[in-house]
């Protein structure tokens, strides 16, 4: 029953570190540990085995260790490396194969090689949160192990919380997390929560690197890797040409060397291997693995060369980085560019977009090289860029949309994740958008739980959204079409000029990888269609769907915020979408010139594509104008909308869907709808609508200098709280706006008092009167400083300033102060002829000082007016010397 380590461990380098392993997780019943090990190391193949062989001894006969692998591909290669191994070590108690199924099995989704012997599963996250959801307590399984958790992968930390948690009423479980980076201690702390002793973080187990020594060489391309429409087809050139060149270098001094290049998606792997092909050496062979790719391409691309097999170039999206190992790699060419899932909240959009790797990719894809010997890596950009990148990759859940983990965890019973040891907390305007879907989708409560429905929902393998229109379109368009169409949206097949229906109608009817696969994927979900027919329709429409619009409506029942539009007037590629987005559809796009869209995905751009709206349409399906009120009637409102400009308030009755306005009717406004125009434009456009006189902006300053000084109760007159209190002290006047009163004949005098409080009012003029008597009995003018201050600040932010001539001022042996003596007035002392000669606010300094030196200057040019030399008893006046 038990595994041969000896032999499955000869020749790895974590073989050396399972005894360390072994104790820790002995120290007590079901123990916890985090593996820190470098990729190639074996730590994948070996503590699985290790598990069953401890279990074993502790009175389990037939242990079940669950191992969680980020994608399909790995969990199936994973599986297959360890049958074969077990299977050269024959074992007493049991049987061993060549071929998974046997003591070593897996299950991924639509795929199961799996039997009653099984010991070890290699399964992908998202299978054994649905274990979760439907067993909670794991009955059964014996030992979990989380590989490559610091791909920090959404569904991978959802186990880290959930498992945590298992693990208070399953003591007996046994859980590991295996980490090919150096942030294994923010795991192991995680685990430690998780221990019912608690107290300490789950012990480390380290493993050394493998690498054998490693070249670096930097060769950036001759322009820039990214372009207004992804990545440029030139950068794509230079990575392929550099591939060629630097493999056929190296097949010249060891024929065995294969090589591994990293493209950030789909469509730069198929141009680089095409291009490739034409480039590499004769008999080369050229493989791509990727997600699109048949499970049959997969295994071939991460198995080893065959002997006497030609050299083998494989082109790879970040499936090979670190959870992969494939054989016969001495080469890495690096583009340094990744694909991440990213979430725009202001536009409704989530979907990947291509960024610049993290440092630490980079080093894994690096590693690739050195495993079995002495490699090389080349970089296709410069050390400045690569020192420009992250450290880390950003984890999934800070930037992707949750609305699928947001179901999760309603029915896991931590709504919001709340109670969870997560790595990191979801953020919480993205955890409120997924709330807010989930909702309107029936499928959690007001509080946040999951319904009967939402349940219904987490238990099909995709987006939420695509459940329920799985479900509701069925009742519709029927099972087979509404599975095909969400098999098509869930899938990670790109549309070409964004025409999913062209797509859909290509997949159905071909006959190669890409066309078994999503046959294999619509038939599950049609099963999953007809078995789940409770499931309650939004709106039945008026009339079915054709043919041809029966995909749009699916994806429209999916995603009404993304009902889309053409906007008359901007061509034939502009569309505006329910949820308020512009986008544009690709060039060349037989989808454009069509009135009504269902977009599946559309995500941010720029460029031509994009149609100057700054987002483009990736899939789409056409649709017709009754069936996408049908299939979004939440979103389907009529109102009055009144409009005030500051003339008179107009009104038209519209009809909308979300943000696109169906009709438009003028109408005469009601009471309640000019108020609120009023209200509106006022709030928008700020008081400046109606405008300040002149004595009602030099009484707004009094006011606010006596807020800035003494606070409460003198009422803030700030712009922004004065908006917030229209109706307190401009009420009358929003009815005379409303009516029909032009906003430049109202003046804002009088409303302001309204905000005066009593008794304090009564004091006002004394505190700070409009205008101050001078020694010549003129009475100037005060001018208030514009500003608005608070409570508690630092009063001296402006000053009341009096501005009169020096002449009025003789005798004045005393500044006056305003507000209770509070606020010196600061005096702008004028010429006879009204230009200014000094700013004081202490006049007897002045007097006693630089009095002096402006009499010397001023007494001749302005002969006829009095400069006496003793300004304390000379008479203040505002006339000439002839006149007094």
């Amino acid at each position: 029953m038990t595994f041969n380590l000896d032999t499955i461990g000869n020749g790895l380098v974590f073989a050396d570190s399972l005894d360390k392993l072994a104790s820790a997780l002995k120290a007590k019943p079901g123990g916890t540990a985090v593996v820190q090990a470098p990729p190639g190391t074996g730590k994948t193949t070996l503590v699985p085995p290790l598990l069953v062989n401890l279990l074993h001894r502790e009175g389990h006969l037939r242990p079940r260790v669950v191992v969680t692998q980020p994608r399909r591909v790995a969990a199936r290669s994973a599986a297959r490396r360890l049958a074969a191994l077990d299977s050269l070590a024959p074992v007493k108690g049991g049987t061993s194969g060549g071929s998974p199924g046997g003591r070593v099995g897996y299950t991924v989704r639509g795929e199961s090689r799996t039997g009653k012997d099984t010991l070890v599963e290699f399964v992908t996250p998202g299978i054994l949160l649905r274990r979760l959801l439907s067993d909670p307590a794991l009955e059964g399984t014996h030992a979990v192990i989380l590989d490559e958790v610091h791909e920090r992968g959404l569904e991978t930390d959802l186990l880290l919380g959930m498992l945590a948690e298992v693990r208070q009423v399953r003591e007996d479980l046994l859980l590991v997390a295996m980490s090919a980076t150096l942030d294994a201690p923010r795991f192991a702390a995680l685990l430690g929560e998780a221990d019912p002793d608690g107290g300490s973080p789950a012990p480390v187990v380290d493993c050394p690197s493998a690498l054998h020594p490693l070249s670096v060489e930097w060769v950036p391309g001759p322009s820039l890797r990214l372009d207004g429409r992804g990545v440029a087809r030139s950068f794509l050139d230079h990575v392929a040409d550099t591939a060629a060149q630097a493999h056929q270098r190296m097949l010249h001094d060891d024929p065995q060397v294969d090589a591994l290049v990293f493209l950030p998606g789909v469509r730069e792997v198929a141009h680089v291997a095409a291009r490739l092909r034409n480039r590499a050496d004769h008999g080369t062979e050229v493989l791509e693995l990727h997600g699109q790719a048949s499970p049959q391409e997969q295994d071939r691309a991460v198995s080893g060369r065959s002997p006497g097999g030609p050299a083998r170039i494989i082109v790879s999206t970040a499936l090979a980085e670190s959870s992969l190992t494939v054989p016969g790699v001495r080469l890495v060419i690096d583009s340094g560019l990744s694909r991440e899932p990213r979430r725009d909240a202001g536009r409704g959009m989530s979907g990947l977009v291509t960024v610049s790797c993290s440092r630490a990719s980079a080093g894994q894809r690096a590693g690739r090289a050195a495993r079995q010997g002495p490699g090389t890596v080349v970089r296709c950009y410069n050390q400045q860029a690569f020192a420009a990148a992250p450290e880390h990759q950003t984890p999934e859940i800070a930037v992707a949309d949750l609305t699928g983990a947001a179901l999760l965890l309603a029915c896991w019973g931590a709504p919001r994740g709340r109670g969870l040891a997560l790595p990191d907390a979801p953020p919480t305007v993205s955890m409120d958008d997924a709330v807010e879907v989930l909702r309107e989708l029936g499928a959690v409560t007001a509080e946040g739980m999951a319904t009967g429905l939402g349940r219904t929902l987490a238990g099909i393998p995709a987006d939420p959204r695509l459940a329920r229109a799985l479900l509701d379109g069925a009742a519709v368009v029927g099972p087979r079409t509404a599975a095909e169409t969400v098999a098509l949206v869930s899938g990670d097949q790109r549309a070409p000029g964004a025409d999913l229906t062209r797509l859909l109608s290509g997949l159905g009817s071909g006959s190669g990888p890409a066309g078994k696969r999503f046959a294999e994927e619509a038939k599950r979900f049609e099963a999953i269609a007809r078995k789940g027919g409770t499931a309650v329709v939004h709106s039945t429409p008026h009339r079915s769907p054709t043919r041809d619009e029966e995909p749009g409506f699916v994806v429209a029942l999916a995603f009404p915020d993304r009902i889309a539009r053409r906007v008359a007037g901007d061509g034939p590629a502009s569309y505006l979408l329910t949820s308020g987005t512009r986008a544009g559809l690709p060039g060349g796009s037989p989808l454009a010139g069509h009135e009504w869209l269902a977009v599946a995905e559309v995500s941010r751009a720029h460029g031509r594509d994009a149609a100057g709206t700054g987002a483009v349409i990736r899939s789409a399906a056409p649709l017709a104008a009754d069936l996408a009120l049908s299939a979004a009637p939440d979103l389907l409102e009529e109102e009055v909308r009144a409009r005030f400009d500051g003339g008179k308030v107009s009104a038209r009755l519209e009809r909308r869907l979300g943000a696109i306005v169906l009709s438009s009717t003028p109408v005469r406004p009601g009471p309640e709808a000019s108020r609120a125009a009023v209200g509106e434009a006022l709030a928008k456009r700020g008081l400046s609508m109606i405008g300040w006189s002149d004595a009602a902006d030099a009484f707004r300053r009094r006011l606010a200098l006596l807020r800035n000084v003494l606070g409460e109760p003198w009422p803030d007159v700030g712009e922004a709280a004065l908006l917030s209190r229209l109706d307190e002290w401009l009420g009358p006047e929003l009815e005379a706006l409303a009516n029909g009163k032009p906003a430049t004949a109202l003046d804002l005098s009088e409303p302001l008092r309204r905000l005066l409080p009593w008794p304090e009012a009564v004091h006002l003029d004394n505190l700070v009167p409009e205008r101050l008597q001078v020694p010549s009995g003129s009475r100037v003018r005060i001018d208030y400083p514009d500003v608005y201050g608070h409570p508690g600040e630092d009063h001296d932010v402006g000053r009341p300033v009096v501005a009169v001539k020096l002449q009025e001022c003789f005798g004045w042996d005393r500044t006056p102060r305003l507000v209770d003596g509070r606020v010196p007035v600061l005096f702008h002392l004028l010429s006879p002829a009204g230009r200014p000669l000094a700013v004081t606010d202490d006049l007897a300094s002045f007097w006693s000082g630089p009095y002096a030196q402006v009499r010397a200057e001023m007494r001749g040019r302005y002969p006829k007016h009095p400069w006496p030399e003793d300004p304390w008893t000379a008479r203040a006046t505002a006339r000439t010397k002839n006149r007094m």
